[in-house]
């Protein structure tokens, strides 16, 4: 086949892969048929990452928000509580739409861990002010919780922050 025509099917072949006209296997088969192999370097998408940057910065707001909420509102236990269960259904929600769509979802994976920590330590020092005990359980749980997530996606910030929440909590009860 002539070198001009195959160069124009293998474009063609990423642009349809690249909008997602056909599905990605069929795209691959494709492009490994017509380039015998030896595959092109694929574009890059300038919308995706500008769509995956513009989805860091709300996550980022959205931390900054429902820390606001939390923490610095004088709103009944019950109320804050409920915004704490929208928070993490948002951020559950986003863990999973991003994983779905093959895209980067570490941010709200972050974001959600962040939510969960600061709610169970607000949640436990509203329900026991003076015991420290309930206090020290729930951030071992929440740095047992990171370690298992580190662990499990292969994430080591995640895994490094268990262990040095529990490092750190053990120096802060011995001292």
């Amino acid at each position: 086949m002539n070198e001009n025509r195959k160069n124009i099917i293998v474009k063609e072949i990423l642009y349809w892969k690249e909008n997602r006209m056909l599905p990605e296997q069929y795209c691959d088969f494709l492009l490994t048929l017509y380039t015998e192999g030896n595959r092109p370097k694929e574009r890059e998408n300038r919308h995706s990452k500008k769509r995956i940057r513009f989805h860091n910065v709300i996550y980022f707001l959205f931390i900054l928000f429902s820390l606001f909420v939390i923490y610095f509102t004088e709103l009944s236990f019950i109320l804050q509580m409920g915004f704490v269960a929208i928070f993490v259904l948002f951020g559950l929600s986003g863990i999973f739409y991003f994983s779905a769509k093959k895209m980067s979802y570490q941010f709200p994976l972050i974001a959600t861990a962040l939510i969960l920590l600061f709610s169970s330590v607000e949640i436990i020092s509203g329900v026991y002010p003076e015991n420290q005990l309930p206090l020290a359980v729930v951030v071992i749980l929440n740095c047992f919780f990171w370690f298992l997530t580190g662990w499990k996606l292969k994430l080591p910030y995640f895994t490094i922050s268990g262990y040095l929440g529990l490092i750190i909590l053990i120096i802060f009860i011995l001292l």
